[in-house]
């Protein structure tokens, strides 16, 4: 699919050319404001405003991997997926790092598909059970009236990302978090045995497998003619538009945890679930703060599980070669996730616990894209001009070594 907008044209302003390039970081930022964040920001919550740090941290973390992402798809006109496959040389060592980032892909959409069975919930009064099965056409019938029209889905994605921005925006007017608690724990950082596995969940809520994959595979899709002048033209389309995304996309998930620790701190009630903390709005701060928060929620569930399907795709098509019926695919992988999230809706288990863990897994399996990606960005022969420059190359070494520390931080902690 392409979006059949030329963005390198000469004599056209900076602005018309973001505008016209804009789609592939405005596609992968949703997945920084999924169902998943929800869970781990507002699991973040019961410890005050601890944790904001975390956040800060993680979406830092994210913005640097993203521009290498889309970075290394304009400069090879391949995705990652693509490269590791080549790198590997042959198709029986790709099929195990498919089956283990698939697994990365699998979990992403639990967390997804479980944030639209809520929403619905909250919003609808629909039984849970119900909105188990309700919820697993949403990405189908979203793909169809969008087939072939990746700038229509392009378009769907920035509806979305309003919504949820313009409805933290209310919610952080009506709930007035305490701005000087806010200012002391975005810069103090506190960790400790009962925080840090919320702390590794919101790393992989954050900094995303399956994002890390698809944003080299819609950037390599903006590239034309192949040429240098071209591919310097949108290497800046893409440094802008992913600093801007991925910042809302930073507030947003900061603006959870603020809304959450202001709300709980005010209600002193142990939340344990997103629809619990629906019902605490209420009597706190009125019916439209909770409303708002719902409808949010089913914009970040409908919008990141179709950014979860097309990472599925991207992932499947690259390290396999081969061409994949997204369809069929979302069909496979929604069956995969309605089982254990129906059994776990029966079971009663804790949803807030299967949204955090969720997350958590991410986190474990993150290195899968990330190390290829900074041996990839980091080397001369396959990025030419692009190649990363010293000082981004130890950037992302250091953010390589914290995501890997927290993940071993918990890993002892549980043993």
């Amino acid at each position: 699919m392409t979006s059949g907008l030329e963005v390198s044209g000469r004599g056209r302003g900076f602005l018309a050319k973001l505008l016209a390039y804009s789609g592939p970081a405005l596609m992968v930022s949703v997945a920084y404001m999924d169902p998943g964040n929800y869970g781990t920001d507002l699991a973040a919550g019961h410890f005050h405003y601890d944790l904001l740090w975390v956040v800060w941290l993680a979406s830092f973390m994210a913005m640097l991997l993203q521009y290498l992402s889309g970075k290394l798809g304009i400069a090879t006109g391949r995705d990652l997926a693509e490269e590791i496959r080549l790198s590997l040389g042959r198709r029986r060592y790709a099929v195990p790092y498919w089956l283990a980032s698939e697994l990365s892909i699998a979990a992403t959409d639990l967390a997804e598909y479980m944030g639209t069975v809520l929403a619905l919930n909250m919003l609808f009064g629909v039984p849970l059970l119900y909105a188990s099965v309700f919820g697993a056409a949403d990405v189908l019938i979203i793909l169809a009236a969008t087939s072939r029209r990746l700038r229509v889905m392009e378009q769907l994605f920035a509806v979305w990302i309003t919504v949820i921005g313009a409805g933290f925006l209310y919610e952080m007017v009506i709930v007035r978090p305490d701005l000087q608690a806010v200012v002391v724990h975005s810069f103090l950082p506190a960790l400790d045995a009962q925080t840090i596995a919320i702390a590794v969940g919101i790393i992989g809520a954050t900094v995303m497998p399956h994002a890390v994959y698809l944003h080299s595979w819609l950037t390599k899709n903006k590239v034309k003619t192949g040429s240098a002048e071209e591919k310097r033209g949108l290497l800046a389309l893409h440094r802008a538009e992913t600093v801007l995304l991925l910042v809302l996309a930073a507030f947003v998930n900061a603006a959870i945890v603020m809304m959450a620790a202001a709300t709980l701190d005010s209600s002193n009630a142990y939340v344990s679930g997103v629809g619990q903390y629906y019902k605490i709005l209420v009597p706190l701060f009125g019916p439209a703060a909770a409303v708002i928060f719902a409808v949010t929620l089913l914009a970040s569930g409908l919008s990141s599980s179709t950014t979860g399907t097309l990472a599925g795709q991207a992932v499947m098509d690259g390290m396999l070669g081969t061409k994949v019926n997204p369809y069929a695919r979302r069909v496979v992988t929604r069956f995969l996730n309605v089982i254990p999230t129906t059994a776990a809706i029966m079971l009663h288990v804790n949803p807030l616990d299967l949204l955090v863990y969720s997350q958590v897994v991410l986190s474990l399996m993150l290195p899968l894209p990330m190390i290829p990606l900074i041996v990839f960005t980091s080397d001369r022969k396959r990025m030419g001009e692009f190649v990363n420059r010293r000082g981004v190359t130890v950037l992302v070494c250091v953010v390589a070594a914290v995501i890997i520390a927290f993940n071993a931080y918990l890993i002892f902690s549980l043993l």
